[in-house]
């Protein structure tokens, strides 16, 4: 049986090491060069500090169980440098770091939906690798077995760093953590680090290089929310991959997030004084009267509906699946507003729409409610091709004859975390995805963006170039794949790859931010940077995570924004409306 490249395998427990003596003695001479670090005035004195918060926040981090999703592209190079993407990999499950007997993953996905299929094993990249990237060193974490060397402090953000360098002492064993830490300087918990596990290959298995944050999230509490891993040139000689592209080397970019830190989590011995109910849906607790009468059968159906609506919202909400609702929706609402006016559509009840919180390019209807994953926002170079992929949305729910109303029945929703996207699918047939495509044209050419079909053309080009090679990225879990219209296609000007002028697609993480304790989502507020050369255009690519870090503060609702608006970004594309 092949080898399988599998990344970032679990280290075991290694032998203690002794102290460097000659280290220790030449950093305790060094002084901090920083104001404002209480007590500790040399290195020695911060080092202890920042092992003595790692380990508190090891132990903090150990007490939840976040969602994790992990996408990887795989790339070749040409002779002429340019790479090429040549396939991707996409993972999506729960970490179960709370559970003190073990270090594990558990996969929402099906194993028909852990792309690619043909002649690929699903772990050639090991899901439970990129998770041990939340961690420096997950037990022993200390000076008996690395060396620290201050290099220098430094701003991320709002956050100013001290810096060290660390490194393993001779014998400290295998998995030991090589790179730099960013400790904030305040309760000194790192918030970044950079590097690799050594050794790099170990029993046939590679280790990545990567970079990993924490965000703070609540009042002194800092938790994993990115980890980016990348590999140039990684030598695999030794290992028979058949599928590797020159069959020595393996180049690849992988992004982790973390989120669902805050999912409640129900419990079934509860007073019922303390009971508290947690609804952002339609669930009304003052009686409306109305005219006093039943409904006539055609209110009760819409109703039914609602409440199946309503029933699919609250289980996707309530596993970390679907933002709750906020201004992204409205935003995107004022959009098929748009359509509707300029259509003379006049649909009840009013559609509206939300966001899963999941990479994967996914769009479906769900009764009269439009759900749109934050990778395909992320990617849409304007609001025309926004508009393109609402209206494939508003067309399916005038066209389409399937309904949720079997999950109006509350206990059909009961699914566990794991088996949502399992258990759920709002696919629809050959016939009702061509009518629903065609309507969707038809919307267009008769609304705001109809002199800007061009633009959109442009994305269902670039979508249908690279969905060959991204596979994974453009399988729907929960819907249909998107609808390339020959329409709009056939209309848009070609794909020109060294044109700056031209975006057809953004990068992945160009638009929404997602929160991983609210699991809420915003657009970014991040101003574009023009387009230096055409490498920096990468449409549908991954890209290293830069946050701006913060301390947390509360936000009240008059600091939130109430202006949310799809603009623009990267270089000049096709224009479209502006709101």
């Amino acid at each position: 049986m092949r080898q399988l490249l599998s990344l970032l395998v679990i280290a075991g427990l290694s032998s203690l090491a002794s102290v460097s003596a000659k280290q220790s003695a030449k950093d305790s001479r060094l002084k901090l060069d920083l104001a404002g670090t209480h007590d500790a005035k040399t290195v020695d004195d911060v080092i202890d500090r920042v092992i003595t918060r790692e380990h508190e926040e090891i132990e903090v981090v150990n007490s939840y169980d976040p969602i994790v999703e992990t996408y990887v592209q795989v790339y070749s190079q040409k002779r002429s440098g340019a790479r090429q993407l040549s396939r991707d990999y996409y993972y999506l499950g729960q970490a179960e770091l709370s559970d003190r007997k073990q270090f594990g993953y558990r996969s929402m996905l099906a194993s028909k939906d852990q792309l690619p299929k043909k002649g690929l094993v699903g772990d050639d990249f090991h899901p439970l690798g990129f998770v041990q990237m939340i961690y420096i060193d997950q037990t022993q974490f200390d000076k008996e077995h690395y060396s620290f060397q201050y290099v220098g402090r430094e701003f991320l953000g709002d956050i100013r760093c001290l810096l060290f360098d660390v490194k393993p002492l001779p014998k400290a064993g295998p998995g030991r953590f090589y790179g730099r830490i960013w400790a904030e300087d305040k309760n000194y918990t790192v918030v970044r680090f950079n590097g690799v596990y050594l050794p790099v290959r170990r029993d046939g298995h590679y280790n990545s290089h990567f970079d990993s944050w924490r965000l703070n999230l609540q009042p002194g509490l800092w938790l994993p929310a990115y980890a980016f891993a990348e590999e140039s040139d990684l030598r695999t000689r030794k290992v028979e991959i058949k599928y590797v592209n020159d069959l020595d080397r393996l180049r690849f970019k992988a992004q982790t997030r973390f989120w669902g830190y805050d999912l409640k989590k129900p419990t079934h011995q509860q007073e019922f004084s303390d009971l508290v109910v947690d609804a952002p849906f339609r669930v009304n607790d003052n009686a409306d009267v109305g005219d006093g009468h039943d409904q006539y059968p055609t209110q009760a159906q819409r109703q039914w509906q609602s409440q199946a609506e309503d029933n699919v919202l609250a289980a996707l909400q309530r596993t970390g699946l679907l933002a709750p609702a906020g201004e992204v929706d409205k935003t995107l609402d004022t959009v098929v507003n748009n359509l509707e006016i300029t259509n003379n559509l006049d649909i009840e009840p009013r559609v509206h729409c939300r966001v899963l919180t999941t990479a994967t390019f996914d769009l479906f209807a769900v009764g009269h409610v439009i759900v749109i994953s934050r990778g395909l926002l992320d990617v849409l170079p304007d609001e025309a091709a926004l508009a393109t992929m609402l209206a494939q949305g508003l067309g399916e729910i005038i066209v389409s004859n399937s309904r949720p109303d079997q999950y109006a029945f509350y206990d059909i929703v009961q699914v566990p975390s794991l088996y949502t996207l399992r258990r759920f699918s709002f696919k629809q047939n050959a016939q009702e995805r061509e009518a629903s495509g065609q309507k969707a044209i038809a919307l267009m050419r008769s609304s705001p963006y109809s002199d800007k079909l061009a633009s959109a053309g442009l994305f269902l080009k670039q979508f249908e170039q690279d969905s060959r090679n991204l596979r994974a990225l453009v399988a729907p879990h929960l819907g249909n794949r998107i609808y390339v219209a020959s329409q709009l296609t056939g209309s848009a000007p070609a794909l020109q790859p060294g044109n700056l002028d031209q975006v057809a697609a953004l990068p992945l993480g160009a638009r929404i931010k997602l929160d991983p304790w609210t699991d809420e989502v915003e657009l970014m507020k991040a101003k574009p940077s023009p387009i230096a050369s055409a490498s920096e255009k990468m449409p549908l690519e991954l890209t290293p995570f830069m946050p701006y870090l913060t301390r947390y503060t509360k936000q009240t609702p008059s600091e939130e924004s109430s202006n949310i608006t799809f603009k623009e970004a990267g270089a000049p594309s096709p224009p479209g409306p502006k709101k």
